[in-house]
């Protein structure tokens, strides 16, 4: 269960009805638990729609072999909201 720093974003994500496709601890001692969505996470439009604690913060990641990721780090306790890291012909973008 992730933290409850970004629990509502999850709900929020879940009742929208976007399809989870990894949770677990993805590549570093440092991460507790991440959550994948099959969606953009459009994060301007997300802080503009919710609330969100002060230690959750904007990730983005563009790697040029291990793949690219977009969303929050809850930077407290080391959890994570991951979807693709740009927008997507046919996929959901997910604004709050």
């Amino acid at each position: 269960m992730l933290c409850e720093h970004l629990r509502p974003l999850e709900n929020a994500m879940i009742a929208r009805g976007l399809r989870e496709t990894y949770r677990g601890r993805p590549w570093s001692m440092n991460c507790r638990e991440w959550v994948t969505f099959d969606c953009f996470i459009d994060a301007e439009a997300v802080r503009r729609a919710m609330t969100l604690p002060e230690c959750v913060e904007d990730h983005s990641h563009r790697g040029t072999h291990d793949g690219e990721e977009s969303g929050f780090v809850c930077y407290q306790c080391w959890d994570g909201i991951i979807g693709y890291y740009e927008p997507k012909p046919g996929v959901p973008n997910f604004t709050g």
